[in-house]
């Protein structure tokens, strides 16, 4: 059981939203941190120029993690199909295997109160 699962539909929804904006800010931030790492070892360049270098890496990184995580939730949507339609398929083997012990206890029993 996860936390979200006891928590009403518009509080769930309100839990996703907030979580979505943290893990943007917390892309947005490493991108910066990452395109500053990477402006700083380019010491011959002047400051506007460092500047323009670091704003593009970093629309990049947040260009590819965007990318990234659109893949992973494709992925995951897929994978959650294929799961469900492999728990249908179990849950009616289930079912039919419970409803034939049935038919077979039942007509073991006929079978044995007529022989009686």
């Amino acid at each position: 059981m996860t936390a979200m699962e006891g928590l009403p539909v518009d509080l769930r929804a309100f839990h996703n939203e907030v979580e979505g904006h943290l893990l943007a800010a917390a892309a947005h931030e490493e991108a910066r941190a990452a395109a500053a790492r990477f402006a700083a070892r380019l010491e011959r360049l002047p400051e506007a120029e460092r500047e323009e270098v670091e704003r593009l890496f970093a629309a990049e990184h947040l260009a590819l993690a965007r990318a990234s995580w659109q893949r992973t939730a494709r992925r995951g949507q897929e994978l959650r199909g294929e799961y469900e339609a492999v728990y249908r398929g179990l849950r009616a083997r289930l079912l039919a295997g419970l409803l034939l012990g049935c038919v077979l206890l039942v007509a073991v029993n006929l079978v044995v109160l007529v022989s009686v």
